[in-house]
């Protein structure tokens, strides 16, 4: 594999396939083209492609996470959603393990639900291949399993990237025997260039292969799972490992600029949140204000519609235990309401000297960047025949915070009971985490014409993305590569790429506002993956320039 396939920076889109795939690894699009020449489904080729993700991108994605997805049926029609995010099983305490001081995670040490800590998690990756595996795969289980086996055995190269992330996020395993052994065997990390395999990981991917998602849930894997657990203090059972399957449903539907987009729905977020966001944008007309990267009023409207709908979302929760809040927080009413305020609110006068004066200006330094997340893996996958998957799996939400079991690193969930976190969990009554991911699919007349997603900070870059695609009408790589701002802060602050020119800095000012320039491209902001169907049927796909990746067809 050459190492320039998964560069950082501008990438071109493949157009005119009859099959597309697009990721964050060449590894991992490969895989899943091969498991289409083979005759293999989309289902069947994202299956393939999250398995060998969670070997060759721990620093991202894991077999111990989430999954979730939206699956186009071509024989039928229909879009399903996937949520198979770790879960919080009624009756199993909170635990987060507590590190004694810079030294190991002990038994003695651990204490139930500590403010802060990333809990331990009942993980949902496996459950939810199973749950693709048995509703759609068309290939034997083990041929999905065959990449994964052979880059665990082999190792794959450690990229730039890939060691710099890992390196911003090791010292959690570091407080554990098993992290410290995985990730820094020799007493550091794997470098650039270095072929990184895992023997431990390797074993369990051949058993994988060979006993089926079972392993994972009931089998040797399991077992030594809860039996980790227990030993830390955590009162898990085999049974809590299957206690709340995965859950199938239909997704949220909203209609915007004569397009259908389909999103995950609640207990997930982003559906509504985007909804929210674009209605806001269309109440203001924004096409006519001009596009944020230019227009200092367009970047104000847009940073104070994220800033609302990340409040607003703030309850949602899973309608299985709470009132379900999706048709009140996107009636027409409440969102042209809050357009007005934004209208209504904005200074009358020129406060650039304010600015000047109390906050300095420019802003010299980005402040936001490093506290934005960075990991999650994003897969998008097209057959011959219509099927369709836009795929997320995601280290975030299961196991246990710091352990590695079988060669299988774990950070447990970082849920947290507060209308502020992204991610908010309820031990009682069996409900679902509320999180917001990514995955989405756009129709036209019914039928998909693009989907897309990414990881990093995706509850404010997948509406920038689709504004930039339904209401500017640019090209999806363009979309992607057009920059991006975070909501809208209490200090009056937009942090923003800092490709936006000085007219827009300046005019953020007389609105009494600082701009934080982020770097040009932030990884932290993300990096799509999409695919399209153009009006011939053929197919095109890529991946955007912020992070590492590969899109590519036949």
């Amino acid at each position: 594999m050459s190492s320039d396939r998964a560069r950082i920076g501008p990438k071109r889109p493949v157009a005119g396939k009859r099959a597309v795939a697009s990721s964050q690894h060449p590894i991992v699009t490969d895989t899943m083209l091969d498991t289409l020449r083979a005759g293999g489904s989309a289902v069947d080729a994202a299956i393939a492609g999250c398995l060998v993700q969670a070997v060759v991108q721990q620093d991202m994605t894991n077999h111990a996470g989430t999954v979730s997805a939206l699956v186009h049926d071509a024989a039928t029609g229909e879009i399903l959603e996937l949520n198979s995010m770790g879960t919080l099983v009624p009756g199993l305490a909170p635990f987060a393990p507590v590190p004694a001081g810079k030294g190991l995670y002990t038994a003695a040490q651990a204490l139930p639900g500590i403010p802060g800590m990333p809990r331990a998690v009942i993980p949902g990756f496996m459950p939810g291949m199973q749950a693709l595996f048995e509703r759609f795969a068309t290939l034997p289980w083990a041929r999905l399993c065959e990449s994964a086996v052979r880059w665990a055995e082999e190792g794959h190269v450690v990229t730039s990237f890939e060691h710099w992330v890992m390196a911003q996020t090791v010292d959690f395993f570091l407080y554990t025997e098993s992290g410290r052994r995985h990730f820094a065997p020799a007493g550091h990390l794997p470098q650039v260039g270095d072929q990184w395999a895992s023997p431990d990981l390797a074993e369990t991917m051949r058993r994988l292969a060979e006993e089926g998602p079972d392993y994972f849930l009931t089998g040797r894997w399991a077992q030594e799972f809860v039996q980790r657990g227990n030993d830390l203090g955590w009162k898990v059972r085999l049974e809590h490992l299957t206690a709340i399957p995965p859950r199938w449903a239909s997704g949220h539907r909203w209609e915007h600029n004569g397009h259908t987009v389909v999103q995950q729905s609640a207990p997930e977020r982003q559906g509504i949140f985007c909804q929210i966001v674009l209605g806001i944008l269309d109440e203001l007309d924004i096409t006519s204000v001009g596009h944020w990267s230019q227009n200092a009023e367009a970047l104000y409207y847009l940073a104070h519609a994220l800033r609302r709908a990340t409040l607003e979302t703030g309850l949602v929760n899973d309608p299985t235990v709470f009132g379900d809040t999706t048709a009140v927080l996107t009636s027409m009413p409440l969102i042209k309401g809050f357009a007005d305020i934004l209208r209504t609110a904005k200074t009358k006068i020129d406060l650039t000297e304010h600015v000047r004066l109390t906050r300095g200006f420019p802003a010299m330094a980005s402040s936001g960047a490093s506290k934005q997340p960075a990991g999650s893996c994003e897969l998008t996958v097209i057959d011959g025949h219509g099927n369709w998957v836009q795929m997320m799996n995601t280290l975030q939400s299961g196991g246990i915070p710091g352990e590695v079991v079988g060669g299988v690193p774990m950070v447990g969930s970082h849920a947290m009971n507060s209308l502020a976190s992204p991610i908010e969990g309820w031990v009682t009554g069996g409900g679902r985490m509320r999180s917001i991911l990514s995955n989405t699919m756009i129709l036209r007349d019914g039928t998909p014409w693009l989907s897309l997603g990414s990881p990093g900070n995706v509850h404010c870059t997948v509406p920038q993305v689709l504004s930039n695609i339904l209401d500017f009408g640019m090209a999806p790589y363009d979309a992607d590569d057009a920059p991006r701002c975070l909501p809208y802060e209490d200090d009056h602050t937009i942090s923003v790429e800092s490709r936006v020119g000085p007219e827009v800095t300046a005019g953020l000012a007389r609105l009494g506002v600082l701009a934080n320039p982020l770097p040009a491209y932030d990884y932290h902001m993300g990096t799509y993956q999409m695919g399209w169907r153009a009006e011939d049927g053929t197919l095109s796909a890529c991946t955007g320039p912020r992070r590492e990746g590969l899109a590519d067809g036949f």
